[in-house]
């Protein structure tokens, strides 16, 4: 298998691999990017992506859904993939498979067609960060494995947010296809490189026997979980017998999955790393970092959009300085500590920066501008940025070598089903506290009181002077305050959400505790 696809005029030398190391992560990160790019790229465009292909919101919902669907399978056999058919044969052919599902994708005439080249690219792209990551273990030293993993970890934490900010901009001066069609040189570009300079695995272990039974009963149980977590607030959660044929589905299959996985002497997913609290910490912390990266980009589009009328564009422009200052933060906290500064007090301090964020997104009110959100957004982004690489650093730190490729693809499974229940939990509490929050500010607006009566003749008098009836002034002057209260009812449930997320990655910062051990064990130590 390891000849399947030969380098161009290379040999993979330690000298050669150290001295091209920067080229081989910027050319898997530039995949890792393109990858998540396209979980948020989507989003912006599916008002002209309904009306091209004549789909319902329902239906065009399943663009989405199919892709982070396949992305999810993947994730957790990606190392299981990368042993079977070579790392770097594995990672060439999922760059392929994904270029060429997003010209198929871009092409797409009809909604079915589209759903399936979505799930194909899912299925290329969910190979690519967890091998990507493994890589970087492999072609760097461990002491410069911080700058490995500040370069790898701009590249996860950006995309998310460069997304609807491209997929705007391309959107609005193109049209929806080539949101797709941007995978191809820059895709093009990453498979070059990648081909020219990727090594093979150093800790390449033979795939002996496939568990085909264990790997259906993953691939079930994920996949109905991420529909449960995709289209439960849309269906009313277990109100709905899908959504509870999805949880059921899911529940059998994980817990067979995991008793197999434990009990089979070869399993696809070795779950034996878990027994390492610093791991199993790390998993649960990394699970809360998806689920404020992923959520808060969820919750900030549709605040400044639905509430104050932002275009997608703008939205974007807004987001872009949190990315630029959690890439700004990695590489710093990389060097501080490859200087002996603790791993868990950069965490922590990201965490109060995070939460000191938050804290600030909370005092947002229907008036705030751009001016108010730069720099909530930048502490954000610093707050996360911060948190990433060290959190990255000791969650590996007692992962053996020939473990990289099985941990990486759990963890990075973690980070991701923790961005999903983190959007379908804002999606919930949304909902239900705009229902509490409103009812709430009812109360306080009783029809006789002096102020509501004050209110409604300020109304009914702007209502006359821009021409409105005399019958009907009345009317509007009750419909226009009951808009004025669902609108600040929402505005306080976004404003305490964006508090929540703060409190509970606070919250987890005692887990730190239990990750005592800094150094690395399974860092190359290439030389010259």
């Amino acid at each position: 298998m390891k000849a399947i696809l030969p380098g161009l005029s290379r040999s993979d030398t330690p000298e050669r691999i150290y001295a091209h190391r920067y080229i081989i992560a910027m050319s898997v990160t530039l995949a890792c990017v393109l990858e998540l790019l396209d979980t948020s790229i989507v989003n912006v465009a599916v008002p002209h992506m309904m009306g091209s292909l004549g789909a319902t919101l329902d239906e065009i919902t399943w663009v989405s859904i199919g892709y982070v669907v396949a992305n999810v399978i993947v994730l957790p056999i990606s190392g299981f993939l990368a042993q079977l058919f070579g790392r770097r044969n594995y990672f060439i052919l999922s760059i392929a498979l994904f270029i060429f599902s997003s010209f198929a994708c871009g092409n797409a005439t009809s909604l079915g067609g589209l759903v399936f080249w979505r799930i194909v690219q899912g299925l290329g792209g969910g190979g690519l960060i967890a091998t990507a990551q493994s890589t970087l273990f492999d072609t760097f030293p461990s002491k410069e494995m911080g700058t490995a993993m500040a370069i790898f970890g701009m590249g996860i934490m950006t995309g998310p947010m460069l997304g609807p900010t491209l997929g705007g901009w391309l959107t609005d001066q193109y049209s929806w296809p080539w949101i797709f069609y941007i995978n191809l040189p820059l895709g093009g570009i990453a498979l070059f490189l990648t081909l020219l300079y990727m090594p093979e695995a150093k800790h390449q272990q033979a795939i002996n026997k496939i568990d085909y039974i264990g790997l259906i009963l993953m691939a079930t149980g994920i996949a109905t979980l991420q529909l449960l977590l995709e289209r439960g607030e849309r269906l009313e959660w277990f109100t709905s017998p899908e959504i509870i044929s999805y949880a059921l589905i899911s529940f059998f299959s994980l817990s067979l999955f995991i008793i197999r996985q434990l009990e089979i002497k070869h399993p696809i997913v070795d779950l034996s790393i878990c027994k390492d609290p610093q791991f199993s910490a790390g998993l649960v912390m990394t699970f809360l970092l998806g689920a404020s990266l992923f959520s808060t980009v969820f919750i900030f589009p549709v605040y400044v959009q639905s509430l104050m009328g932002y275009t997608a564009w703008q939205t974007g422009l807004m987001i872009l300085p949190s990315a630029m200052a959690s890439g700004l933060a990695m590489p710093i906290s990389a060097k501080l500590v490859a200087r002996g500064v603790s791993a868990r007090a950069l965490i922590a301090l990201g965490a109060m920066l995070f939460m000191y964020g938050m804290w600030q997104h909370y005092h947002f009110t229907t008036d705030s501008g751009m001016n108010d959100f730069l720099w909530p957004m930048i502490i954000r982004g610093l707050g996360l940025g911060m948190i990433f690489m060290p959190l990255n650093a000791l969650t590996m730190a007692n992962i053996l070598p020939q473990q990289i490729p099985n941990a990486a693809g759990l963890y990075n499974l973690t980070r991701q089903l923790g961005g999903s229940v983190g959007i379908a939990l804002s999606a919930t509490l949304l909902a239900q506290l705009g229902d509490a929050k409103r009812a709430a500010l009812n109360e306080h607006v009783i029809s006789n009181s002096a102020q509501t009566i004050e209110r409604i003749a300020g109304l009914k008098s702007r209502l006359l002077f821009m021409g409105t009836p005399e019958t009907l002034a009345p009317i509007k002057a009750q419909a226009l305050l009951a808009q004025q209260i669902a609108k600040q009812a929402q505005m306080l449930s976004f404003a305490h959400l964006f508090m929540l997320f703060g409190i509970a990655m606070l919250c987890v910062t005692p887990l730190l505790f239990v990750m005592k051990k800094q150094t690395m064990s399974a860092g190359s130590d290439l030389s010259h």
